[in-house]
C-alpha cells in the first residue's frame, strides 16, 4: 500500500463520524445501513472501534475484557460505573443469593400487578428515607425511569425545559411527551429564567417541568439546584433532578450535590439510577406527593408496560444502600475523591485537560475524533481499560475518554494509568500527525455547542 492509499484509509476510519448516519434516505430500510457499517468496518480494520467491548472479568480495579473482534487485553480500569466498588462486596453478593433463594430471580410481572416484591417495598422506603422524599417509584432500568417520570407527566400542550446537555432518555422523553421542548445552554441559570418568563408570558395554563442532572456524566459539573427550584416556585413550574451519577459516591454521607447544597426534601422531583454506585440494573422516582406516585405508576409507559424490578435485583440495591450509609462507605468515598484528585493531577500536568470538577467522573477532552480514537487504540498497550466517548454521546467535535474511577483504585495503580494515559496520547498526536489530510489542533476546552443526543 503506498502512502495516499494508507492516507485514504486513515482518514476514512479517523475523521468521519457517527453523525453522517444519524439520518437515512432510502426505500429500502436495511439496506440503507450498509454505508454505515462499510464506514464502522474501516475503523475496525485499523482497531479504531471501540465499542463492544466485552468483560472478562469482574469489574474490579483492574479487569480484562475483549473487543468485538476477538482481541483480547487487560489493565486497570476505569471503564466501569461501579464507583465504590459494591459488584464485588461480599454483603452485596450475600443480599443477591438470599433474595434468589427467598423469591426466585423473577419478579413475575408488572409493578402494578404482582410484580413488586417485599424487597421493593422496603427499598422504596430506605430511598425516601434516605433523601426526605416521602414516595417512590421503582423502574427496571434507569433509563425507564428517566424516560418514563417525563413522559408519564408530560402533556402535549405543557411545556419541557432542560440543560442542552441532558440524557438523551430526558430528551427522548419529553420530544415523545410534548411538541413544546426548550433546551437551555449548559448550567445557564439566567436563561433558564429567560426561557421561563417567555414562556409564562405567553401561556399561563399549561404546565412547565424544568430538567437538569445533579453531575452531568461527561461534563462532571453540577448545576445551582437551589436557584433552579426557587425559580421553579417562581414561576409555578416543576423541578426534575437527575441523581443517577452522584447518589451514593459523592459528599461525606453520600447524599450528593443535592446534599451538598442543601436541597435535600426540597426538590419537587429526583430521579436516578442504580446502575453506578448500586450494583444493579434499576432506576426510581422520588415525590412527596402519593398521588403523583399512583400516577406514574399507571401513566409511566416504561413502568406499567415493564417487568418489575426483579426481587434480586432490589435486594442488592437495599444491601449496597446500607453500605452507602455506613462508615464504610464514608471511607471508600474518601479514597474515590483522593484518587479522583491524583488522576486530574497527574493529567493535568501533563496537558490533558480534565473537564469540570472532581467527582469519579474524569473527563479527558479532544479536540478532534482522530486524536480522541488514536488515543484510546493505544491504551491497551499500556496497561489501561476506559471508554472513548463520541457522538452521539457527545457533540461532534468534542470526542472525550471518559474516565471513571473506583473506590478500590490505589495509588500505584492510578500512578500506573496516569502515565498509560499520557504515553498513549503522545504515541497518538505523532501518529496522527503522519497523515497529511489529518489536521486538526490537539485538544479541546470544554466548550462547545451541545449534540442531538447526550450522555450516556
Amino acid at each position: 500500500m503506498d502512502d495516499r492509499e494508507r492516507d485514504a484509509d486513515a482518514h476514512r476510519a479517523l475523521v468521519g463520524s457517527m453523525k453522517e448516519f444519524a439520518h437515512l434516505a432510502g426505500s429500502d430500510l436495511l439496506a440503507r445501513i450498509d454505508p454505515f457499517f462499510a464506514w464502522q468496518q474501516s475503523r475496525r480494520d485499523m482497531s479504531l472501534w471501540s465499542y463492544g467491548k466485552v468483560s472478562q472479568s469482574s469489574p474490579r480495579a483492574e479487569c480484562a475484557a475483549r473487543y468485538d473482534d476477538g482481541t483480547s487485553f487487560a489493565g486497570v480500569n476505569l471503564a466501569t460505573q461501579d464507583y465504590l466498588g459494591l459488584a464485588s462486596h461480599p454483603a452485596i453478593l450475600d443480599a443477591a443469593r438470599r433474595a434468589m433463594y427467598a423469591h426466585g430471580v423473577h419478579s413475575g410481572g408488572s409493578g402494578v400487578l404482582l410484580g413488586r416484591t417485599r424487597f421493593g417495598t422496603d427499598l422504596e422506603a430506605a430511598l425516601c428515607d434516605y433523601l426526605h422524599m416521602e414516595h417512590a417509584v421503582l423502574f427496571p432500568t434507569g433509563w425507564g425511569a428517566w424516560y418514563g417520570v417525563v413522559q408519564g407527566l408530560v402533556r402535549a400542550d405543557d411545556h419541557v425545559l432542560m440543560d442542552e446537555r441532558a440524557h438523551a432518555c430526558l430528551q427522548q422523553g419529553a420530544h415523545a411527551a410534548t411538541r413544546h421542548v426548550h433546551r437551555v445552554r449548559h448550567l445557564d441559570t439566567a436563561a433558564v429564567e429567560q426561557k421561563l418568563a417567555a414562556i409564562r408570558a405567553g401561556d399561563t395554563h399549561n404546565a412547565i417541568l424544568v430538567v437538569t442532572e445533579s453531575l452531568f456524566s461527561m461534563d462532571s459539573d453540577t448545576p445551582d439546584i437551589a436557584a433552579l427550584q426557587a425559580l421553579c416556585d417562581d414561576y409555578r413550574a416543576t423541578l426534575l433532578v437527575d441523581v443517577a451519577h452522584d447518589l451514593g459516591a459523592v459528599g461525606d454521607d453520600g447524599r450528593g450535590f443535592v446534599g451538598r447544597q442543601g436541597m435535600l426534601g426540597r426538590v419537587d422531583l429526583l430521579m436516578g439510577s442504580f446502575s453506578k454506585t448500586f450494583a444493579s440494573n434499576g432506576g426510581f422516582v422520588l415525590t412527596h406527593s402519593r398521588g403523583v406516585k399512583e400516577y406514574l405508576m399507571m401513566f409511566a409507559s416504561t413502568h406499567i408496560f415493564s417487568n418489575a424490578l426483579s426481587p434480586v435485583q432490589a435486594a442488592v440495591v437495599g444491601a449496597a444502600l446500607d453500605v452507602v450509609r455506613s462508615p464504610a462507605g464514608a471511607a471508600m468515598r474518601h479514597a474515590l475523591a483522593a484518587r479522583a484528585t491524583q488522576l486530574r493531577a497527574a493529567l493535568s500536568a501533563a496537558g490533558l485537560i480534565c473537564m469540570g470538577d472532581r467527582s469519579p467522573i474524569v473527563p479527558v477532552a479532544f479536540a478532534d475524533e482522530a486524536l480522541a480514537r488514536l488515543t484510546t487504540r493505544a491504551l491497551p498497550a499500556h496497561g489501561v481499560v476506559a471508554n472513548l466517548v463520541e457522538y452521539p454521546g457527545v457533540p461532534r467535535g468534542m470526542a472525550r475518554l471518559r474516565l471513571q474511577l473506583m473506590a478500590a483504585h490505589s495509588p500505584r495503580q492510578i500512578r500506573r494509568a496516569s502515565e498509560g494515559l499520557v504515553a498513549a496520547y503522545r504515541a497518538a498526536v505523532a501518529e496522527r500527525d503522519s497523515y497529511p489530510s489529518i489536521v486538526a489542533p490537539a485538544v479541546a476546552g470544554a466548550d462547545g455547542p451541545a449534540g442531538e443526543n447526550a450522555s450516556c
